[in-house]
């Protein structure tokens, strides 16, 4: 065998099956993703200290109440954009929201702690994770967690402000 054929062999034989593989396999991860944004339906997101609840957003709904720096409760209408829920939706996927446990509480710790319940609903299957400010898992899990609330938060505020500009 001369040089060529030795590397047209070489090339037969590992990096062609190796390509053949690498599109068979991402394929099918990419067609049975379990969270596509084409099946997303909305985001419910809530926050506040320990089970008090008081700040919602629902974007089924447009409906958003929270508490204002008077202390009363404001409960309005706002509608996200597709490029926000787009936005959020993957944001989380690059933060691993899917892979984060469902209960992300710290029993042992009692009074006003900041607890947040994040949930994104598709058609087939919904995710949602609660999340106290005081849980003692892992730091790159409570990264995760701070980074997604800062842009839900951060998403909402702007869709509020622009709201109120257009009025």
């Amino acid at each position: 065998m001369n040089t060529r054929s030795k590397k047209i062999f070489l090339i037969m034989s590992i990096v062609v099956p190796f390509l053949l593989y690498c599109v068979y396999y991402y394929g099918m991860m990419i067609k049975n993703a379990p969270y596509k944004f084409s099946e997303f339906q909305s985001i419910r997101f809530e926050y506040g200290y320990g089970d008090t609840l008081n700040n919602i957003y629902d974007s089924k709904t447009g409906e958003y109440q929270f508490v204002n720096r008077k202390d009363s409760i404001v409960k309005i209408k706002m509608k996200l954009s597709k490029d926000d829920l787009l936005y959020l939706h993957r944001k989380a996927a690059d933060l691993g929201f899917w892979d984060f446990p469902s209960n992300e509480l710290n029993p042992d710790v009692k009074g006003r702690v900041p607890r947040y319940v994040i949930q994104f609903n598709y058609l087939r299957k919904t995710k949602k994770v609660m999340y106290d400010a005081s849980y003692n898992g892992a730091d790159k899990l409570k990264d995760a967690n701070d980074r997604l609330i800062i842009e839900i938060k951060k998403i909402l505020s702007d869709a509020e402000a622009r709201q109120r500009n257009s009025k």
